[in-house]
């Protein structure tokens, strides 16, 4: 660039000096005007450019970090320092944007009939579910034959409301017919599968969460290895049955069949355990395993109602230790989170049983206790002395409780089964 200016103004034979000293002056301009082009150049390239890249980077990942915080988190809520009267405060005011996603994992959500609210809450909250099984059909003997009662539960209106949404709906069925019967006589077993194929057809469902393996424990027939095989072959039936008629809403999809099982009770399976060798069996003809890991403590046996080491011990056992090995068939699980509590009488007689939000709030109200965190366990709970001065111990799931239950699926890769949305708190869907 120097040079260049050197050329424009060569000294004329009539002023020599006066040029010589205009060049110099020149020169000197044109250095100090490149050095500061230079200093320039530089400023852009090493400091102002990756000040700017530094800020575009963190209101980028600050943006997306806000985003996949929930708004209880966010409100700063999620917490084990939590009192009585901010659940009585905040448990009602939930998110306005009430149709985005936090858990992108499956969300199978159960509602019953004895429980309105859970009706309303699934429409509220419809985009945060994957599956919604209303609890409503029991297939039962009747003579000779079988019988699937429940349809008179179905409400039209409902269902309508829903299919508005993307969430599939498979209403449970309960397996209540003799078993010993149905798995022996083929006419009974094509019978029952009749009636659940007839009964989606008609009403447009999109399969149904099936629950048969607690009856069949209570009548025994799993220790007959011929009868056990039998009821998995059974299962394997029904889902093959299923999977082969499409649904009436996606002609794409076809009807599906989600499995209720309970946990193991150790590490040494007894014949009534469903355990991995079943979970493998059935992995083809089941499209998902509703994982019952709740009421680990009854009446008998006070105490928390699913301690999070006791989830992550059941889930080791059906699956192996967390990691890539285990991903095919956790994602087939929906790992049991409740949505209720328990009010335990602490008294040699013993006693209490389960309890709502609403029920919870009120002796939130009435007694005003102070809750504690049991961090082995990962839940909250109070004390209280009733009218009798009988003393009570109440386990209700909290925002915290409920938030590490999901980091802990998450580790494994599993869905979520709520039993059931009527039973919990507004405040809760904000982080699903």
């Amino acid at each position: 660039m120097a040079k260049r200016r050197d050329r424009r103004v060569a000294p004329s034979p009539g002023r020599p000096k006066n040029r010589v000293e205009s060049a110099a002056r020149l020169d000197q301009f044109s250095d100090s005007a490149s050095d500061r082009k230079l200093i320039t150049i530089f400023v852009i390239f090493f400091i102002v450019i990756p000040t700017v890249s530094v800020l575009l980077y963190c209101t980028k990942y600050s943006t997306r970090a806000n985003r996949s915080a929930t708004h209880m988190h966010q409100r700063g809520l999620v917490k084990t320092d939590v009192n009585y009267q901010e659940i009585l405060t905040e448990n009602s005011k939930v998110s306005e944007n009430a149709s985005h996603r936090y858990y992108t994992y499956p969300v199978l959500a159960y509602i019953t009939p004895w429980n309105s609210k859970g009706y309303e809450l699934a429409k509220m909250f419809n985009s945060k579910f994957t599956h919604l099984s209303p609890v409503w059909y029991d297939l039962k003997s009747q003579g000779t034959s079988l019988i699937l009662e429940g349809r008179h539960n179905a409400d039209a209106g409902w269902l309508l409301e829903l299919r508005k949404g993307d969430a599939l709906v498979l209403p449970r069925v309960v397996l209540e017919a003799f078993p010993k019967e149905l798995l022996r006589k083929k006419k009974l077993r094509d019978k029952a599968i009749d009636l659940i194929l007839t009964e989606c057809k008609e009403m447009e469902y999109d399969g149904i969460v099936l629950e048969s393996w607690s009856t069949w424990t209570a009548y025994g027939i799993l220790h007959d290895p011929e009868l056990r095989n039998m009821a998995l072959e059974f299962i394997k039936q029904l889902g093959n049955a299923l999977h082969s008629v499409n649904s009436v809403r996606n002609r794409k999809q076809h009807l599906q069949l989600v499995y209720v099982i309970g946990p193991p009770h150790s590490e040494k399976f007894q014949p009534h355990d469903f355990g991995p060798v079943d979970l493998q069996s059935l992995s083809d003809a089941v499209d998902g395993f509703s994982l019952m890991t709740y009421d680990f403590s009854g009446p008998h046996n006070p105490g928390p109602n699913a301690p999070l080491k006791w989830i992550s011990f059941t889930l080791q056992l059906l699956l192996g230790s967390p990691g890539i090995g285990t991903r095919s068939l956790a994602r087939k699980i929906f790992l049991g989170i409740n949505f209720y509590g328990n009010d335990f009488v602490l008294s040699e007689a013993s006693g209490g049983g389960a309890i709502t939000g609403r029920e919870y709030l009120n002796l939130l109200q009435k007694h005003k206790p102070a809750l504690q965190w049991e961090k082995n366990s990962g839940e909250h709970f109070f004390f209280f002395s009733d009218e009798n001065q009988v003393k009570h111990a109440v386990f209700y799931p909290s925002l915290i409780s409920i938030s590490m239950r999901l980091e802990e699926a998450k580790l494994w890769g599993t869905g979520i089964a709520i039993w059931e949305i009527g039973q919990g708190l507004d405040y809760f869907f904000d982080l699903l």
